[in-house]
């Protein structure tokens, strides 16, 4: 299937009357934010970031070493970036995806899958241990082919992910329509473990909970503004205060980092969300879908979609958009011309819905690099570390960025350490004008590529560069 673009009556009055909010973020039982940090502070342990990455941090940083002091600053809200913005998928995949892990670390992709393995293991665990409500279910997820040039490859990319121990499953036309019935899917591939859902925001917020029963000092609504070494400390400064920590984790993400060099490696590209009203028992019945899997389909520019704890359905993804100069901020985080875009896709997929109605609509920006994958850091003589570029799967793999950090931050040598993943970083996005003009070229010719099912001279030559840039 070729997705409409054109604007229609059906897909405006779908989104008529949508609330341009994040619908995770969206509760009044949401947890009053902490005060902000005024004076002077001092720490072992500061972490600039209240997303998954640093929350994590934080939190494995106490159950470690519980004597340590740890501080964490966010300049917003815990969770209201990326963190609760997001899908609600939590991969196993460290590395954006079986194929793009083997096509960058092949020889040591059987560690990364099973570094992953555990990982989403340890996060079950930890949300069960500490009795987070966040709706956690391990549903897998299928990937959609919605032409059959995507399908024809997903026989070989089967038979290669089963070799590595991969619990996959080839789906033809006929059966995947048993497990989510749309009469564009023509096939698919079901990964039965390997994917959990959550609700992101309840997770974020649970584990807001857990780092300030652990005694980690957390503020919110305070942004660091500058970072300086200063002898054997590295001191932060906010607009009301300042901390003084003889060691940093840097877990900002998509928004601009202290770190200069950062900038070179990531791009801020903005992605919209959709959200249905809940289904009626008649809409439910239609679309099947009684496993409850997550979905993405198999385009370059690919949607992502899933069944909520409440009968909804989120449907997001598609657009991955660009704004010169890595621009970013709040004017943004909406986008009526995507909502109208996702809505008629949606309505593509399951014709058997129209007439449905959206709830709540935003966006947020995903920290893009040019391998998809994080990379790691460090500044300030090693007493700073940072992790970035999740390129959008980083709900699960933030936990395992984050004990690689402290890895990192006390110089232990260890099987994550190691890893060429966490050795090396992406190649840079080059500076402007031939940043945006780079990433327009290779959007159009993405678009050109989900159309005939080939990709160009120009995507050829990025594959052979290792870079890359999807939605």
């Amino acid at each position: 299937m070729l997705f409409t673009n054109e604007p229609t009556a059906r897909a405006r009055a779908a989104v008529a009357d949508v609330k341009q909010s994040v619908y995770w973020l969206d509760r009044k039982d949401r947890p009053a934010a902490t005060p902000p940090l005024v004076g002077p502070h001092e720490t072992d342990l500061l972490v600039i970031g209240g997303g998954f990455t640093g929350l994590w941090t934080a939190l494995l940083a106490k159950q470690e070493s519980p004597e340590k002091s740890v501080l964490l600053v966010d300049g917003g809200r815990v969770g209201d970036g990326a963190s609760g913005r997001n899908g609600g998928f939590v991969s196993d995949s460290l590395t954006h995806g079986f194929a793009n892990g083997h096509d960058r670390w092949p020889h040591q992709l059987p560690e990364l899958l099973a570094f992953g393995r555990s990982n989403l293991d340890d996060i079950e665990r930890t949300v069960i241990e500490l009795g987070i409500d966040c709706d956690f279910v391990r549903a897998g997820e299928i990937s959609a082919a919605v032409s059959e040039h995507q399908f024809a490859g997903m026989s070989d990319a089967v038979a290669v992910m089963t070799s590595f121990g991969e619990d996959v499953e080839l789906l033809d036309a006929q059966t995947i329509r048993t497990h989510v019935n749309s009469p564009e899917f023509v096939g698919g591939i079901v990964n039965k473990h390997g994917t959990a859902l959550v609700d992101p925001a309840r997770l974020a917020w649970g584990l807001r909970a857990a780092c300030i029963a652990a005694g980690v000092r957390v503020y919110e609504r305070s942004a660091v503004t500058q970072l300086e070494e200063v002898g054997n400390r590295v001191v932060a400064h906010t607009k009301r205060g300042a901390i003084t920590a003889r060691q940093v984790v840097l877990a900002t993400n998509a928004y601009p980092s202290l770190l200069k060099r950062v900038g070179h490696y990531v791009v801020p590209v903005y992605d919209y969300v959709l959200m249905t009203q809940p289904l009626t028992a008649e809409q439910r019945s239609s679309i099947g879908w009684g496993g409850g899997e997550g979905l993405s389909d198999g385009g370059n520019q690919f949607h992502y979609f899933r069944p909520t704890a409440d009968g909804r359905i989120l449907w997001g993804g598609y657009d991955a958009i660009y704004h010169h100069g890595n621009g970013f901020g709040p004017q943004y985080d909406n986008d009526a011309t995507a909502y109208v875009r996702l809505a008629e896709h949606f309505l593509q997929t399951f014709p058997q819905l129209e007439g449905i109605r959206f709830s709540h609509a935003w966006g947020g920006a995903i920290d893009t690099c040019t391998r998809f994958s994080a990379f790691w850091g460090s500044a300030h003589s090693g007493k700073t570390v940072y992790v970035a570029g999740f390129t959008g799967l980083g709900v699960g793999a933030s936990r395992f960025a984050a004990l690689t950090m402290l890895d990192l931050l006390m110089h232990r040598d260890t099987p994550r350490t190691r890893l060429d993943m966490v050795k090396t970083k992406p190649i840079p996005f080059p500076p402007e004008p031939l940043r945006s003009l780079g990433i327009a070229v290779t959007t159009r010719s993405l678009q050109r590529a989900d159309r005939t099912g080939t990709r160009n001279l120009w995507l050829k030559t990025l594959d052979r560069c290792g870079l890359g840039f999807d939605s």
